[in-house]
């Protein structure tokens, strides 16, 4: 799978040193101390998120976004390499805060940290500091997110569909974790880690193509994302910029906010 969103681990291996590029470790911060990429900076992920109920996934103010981004150094210009030790959940987070920002420079490590050590590339322990930067930011691209009141208005559009990355437990009712169980009408569920190829170390599957388009998620649709949280609908969002999907979108209300409203209609079942 080649892809300019997408990068193997020897590929990366022979850039680095390289003065353009910009390596973010999004792993749990003790893994990180022990073993990362070389150069890589590390980011915690909650840094990328509100935090605050009933929708903690949502996405934070744009200064907190600012500061972030200045922190890691991130311009537009340099390249940006995302990975984590989760098969891609956190990374995806940071890529679709980076397309939402306009910054869309990123690729990602392939199957992160796992497939990385797993291959025996060369690691490190040393804590790396950012070159930090000033600049100003915006919401370039706002068509990466969207809202509930958006989501509603298009369910009933032919070219519309919703993929729902959580469990089947969730998606049913089965499994409630709001005032409300079960998923947006018509939603489309393909839980995030069936792209994950546990073979190859959390690679995106090589079939992941064709996976979508068995499920009805084709490539041509106008997609929107969702999980509990916007955090494994981050992967699948990346999954789908990966693929050279320019019509996905994330809901990071997600089920947090879809299932605590009265208004928001609501199936259960499969």
């Amino acid at each position: 799978m080649t892809n300019n969103h997408l990068i193997e681990p020897r590929e990366l291996e022979a850039k680095l040193g390289d003065s353009d590029l910009i390596i973010v470790d999004l792993c749990n911060q003790a893994h990180y101390q022990q073993k990362h990429v070389p150069g890589a900076v590390h980011l915690l992920g909650n840094h990328l998120v509100a935090g605050t109920p009933p929708t903690p996934g949502a996405c934070p103010t744009l200064e907190q976004l600012q500061q972030v981004i200045n922190y890691l150094g991130i311009d537009g210009k340099k390249q940006v390499i995302l990975y984590d030790d989760e098969g891609g959940g956190w990374a995806g987070r940071l890529a679709w805060t980076l397309d939402l920002l306009g910054l869309t420079n990123w690729r990602y490590l392939n199957g992160g940290i796992v497939a990385w050590i797993k291959q025996s590339f060369i690691d490190e322990s040393a804590i790396n500091q950012p070159n930090s930067i000033e600049s100003v930011v915006s919401f370039a691209h706002p068509q990466a997110r969207i809202d509930q009141e958006q989501i509603i208005g298009l369910l009933d559009e032919p070219n519309f569909a919703i993929w729902d990355a959580r469990s089947p437990a969730e998606y049913s009712g089965d499994m409630v974790r709001a005032a409300r169980g079960g998923h947006i009408p018509g939603a489309i569920n393909l839980e995030w880690t069936q792209l994950m190829d546990q073979q190859r170390h959390l690679r995106i599957r090589e079939d992941a193509q064709q996976i979508l388009d068995n499920a009805g998620l084709t490539r041509d649709k106008h997609i929107a994302t969702h999980c509990q949280s916007h955090h494994r609908s981050s992967f699948t969002y990346m999954v789908g910029r990966i693929l050279g999907y320019n019509n996905i979108c994330g809901y990071d209300g997600s089920w947090a906010e879809w299932g605590n409203l009265q208004h928001t209609p609501i199936d259960l079942g499969f």
